[in-house]
């Protein structure tokens, strides 16, 4: 069993659509990026691959690299479970938390957990997505960006 931590953060910007673990969310400004700039996922990401020594998102699938430019995320995190399976892990349990003041995405965390833990070929009991605000305290208070902390449990699979 190992465990990895992931972190990422995106400037909220208009014109850009808001897409937070893999759901659309209507916004009136979305998350600048390279790709669709899915914090949630980047994050998830950064742990699962950090949970199996595998670097992270930046060294498989950097900004500069053209293919990237404007990609989904859940095909990003797709990749990534490859490399897991490939490296011989599964997803033990995942837990994150997006923090941003607005919008409230609480009614949208049901689905993100479903789509999350689909590409991830496990429960979406062992996929824990919270959200929370900052008080309107720092960045993500003043509306400026969003941020997520993610912890992956991975196991060994099975031979």
């Amino acid at each position: 069993m190992r465990i990895g931590f992931g972190y990422d953060v995106h400037a909220l910007v208009p014109a850009r659509p808001l897409v937070i673990g893999g759901v659309s969310i209507p916004y009136d400004k979305g998350l600048a990026g390279h790709s669709d700039a899915d914090v949630l996922i980047h994050a998830i990401m950064d742990a699962l691959l950090g949970a199996a020594g595998l670097g992270d998102i930046g060294g498989h699938f950097p900004d500069t690299d053209q293919q990237m430019r404007d990609i989904d995320s859940k095909l990003l995190l797709a990749q990534t479970m490859d490399k897991l399976l490939e490296a011989g892990y599964v997803v033990g349990n995942v837990d994150a938390t997006v923090c941003l003041q607005r919008p409230l995405i609480a009614h949208y965390i049901p689905e993100m957990r479903r789509l999350l833990a689909g590409i991830m070929k496990t429960d979406p009991g062992r996929v824990s997505v919270k959200a929370t605000t900052t008080e309107h305290l720092g960045f993500t208070g003043r509306g400026e960006g969003v941020s997520a902390y993610a912890v992956a449990l991975v196991l060994p699979s099975a031979p």
